[in-house]
């Protein structure tokens, strides 16, 4: 029985994935016009545009390859498999066993590094530049993620993504500096992987300023929902796994620990997971609409200070430890 109550979670889990995705997309472009006195689009206009996209035939040049056309759905796929990893509702799913972190960061970079690939199989100038500062980007994005990952192996002892929600959710570690440091790099790491401002506007396609639509600016019809769609995902990738580490209350124990409660206690953990990627949501808008998208040759000092975040957690946090490995009453301190 637990192993079909984790299958139904998962499944669940996924459903919910895929059709909050662009309603989340569509809630932040809402707020960002409300707060600009615009009336806006309505919140599920993404899913229109992408129903609207999939009926289309795409066209494709003649000088691409089938690296082109297979782009779109490996980098989809690789970010629906990330999404199984990364719980939203429910602790203890069927993919618990695999959800690694080490796992969903290679996951990520696949999605991306196929498009950067697609981006200059066209052969056009707007893909190379596109390619090039995403790679460029993301060589100081991956190592500030994997010193999150890092500190967060420090503290729960392991990568299992799981486990270490289970560890924070219970509430043993208390608060720590360490965390909030880390908490700060992921929200710069998340930026910059999801193309927002300010590192990215999804919105612009200016030659001299776009990064993302760069690479997929060739792309059209059902290949260019996929690409949407997969945009959509990742931001909600990133969300919920910044929630279910550094916000996991409301989330629904594992199967053991939930017991006869196991379905009231979904039905609460989607309900507030749906209010915090609501909340996170009006967060990325107000601050999008604050602040300005920063020259090109800038963002890697914006992620260069995620990297010495990430450093800093993972040095306090390891000398924290071995303080309170020979004096006990100081540990907690990182």
């Amino acid at each position: 029985m637990s192993a079909l109550a984790g299958l139904l979670a998962l499944l669940l889990h996924m459903a919910l994935m895929l059709a909050a995705a662009p309603l989340l997309i569509g809630l932040a472009r809402k707020a960002k016009a409300r707060m600009v006195g615009r009336e806006g689009p309505p919140i599920v206009q993404p899913w229109r545009d992408i129903a609207r996209l999939l009926r289309k035939q795409p066209v494709v040049a003649d000088s691409t390859s089938w690296l082109f056309r297979a782009a779109p759905t490996v980098s989809f796929a690789a970010t629906l498999a990330a999404a199984a990893l990364v719980p939203s509702f429910a602790l203890g799913m069927l993919s618990g066993d695999a959800s690694d972190l080490l796992v969903l960061a290679g996951l990520l970079a696949l999605g991306r590094a196929v498009l950067a690939l697609a981006g200059m199989d066209t052969g056009t100038s707007f893909g190379g530049i596109g390619a090039s500062r995403e790679m460029t980007f993301a060589v100081v994005a991956e190592p500030a993620l994997l010193l999150v990952v890092y500190t967060l192996a420090l503290l729960a002892g392991t990568t299992n993504l799981d486990s270490i929600a289970s560890l924070i959710a219970s509430g043993v570690l208390g608060l720590r500096i360490s965390m909030a440091m880390a908490l700060v790099a992921a929200c710069l790491v998340a930026i910059a992987e999801c193309g927002r401002v300010p590192v990215d506007n999804p919105a612009t396609h200016l030659e001299l300023t776009m990064v993302h639509e760069a690479m997929v600016l060739e792309y059209s019809g059902r290949h260019l929902a996929l690409i949407e769609l997969t945009a959509a995902l990742r931001l909600l990738v990133w969300t919920s796994l910044i929630l279910v580490i550094f916000a996991p209350f409301g989330i629904a124990p594992h199967l053991a620990e939930g017991g006869a409660w196991i379905g009231l206690l979904w039905v609460r953990g989607v309900v507030a997971w749906g209010v915090k990627v609501a909340i996170l949501g009006l967060i990325l808008a107000a601050f999008e609409t604050t602040r300005a998208k920063l020259r090109v040759f800038r963002v890697p000092e914006l992620l260069g200070a995620a990297l010495l975040l990430g450093f800093l957690a993972a040095i306090l946090l390891f000398v924290s430890q071995g303080f309170a490995a020979e004096l006990p009453t100081i540990g907690g301190l990182g």
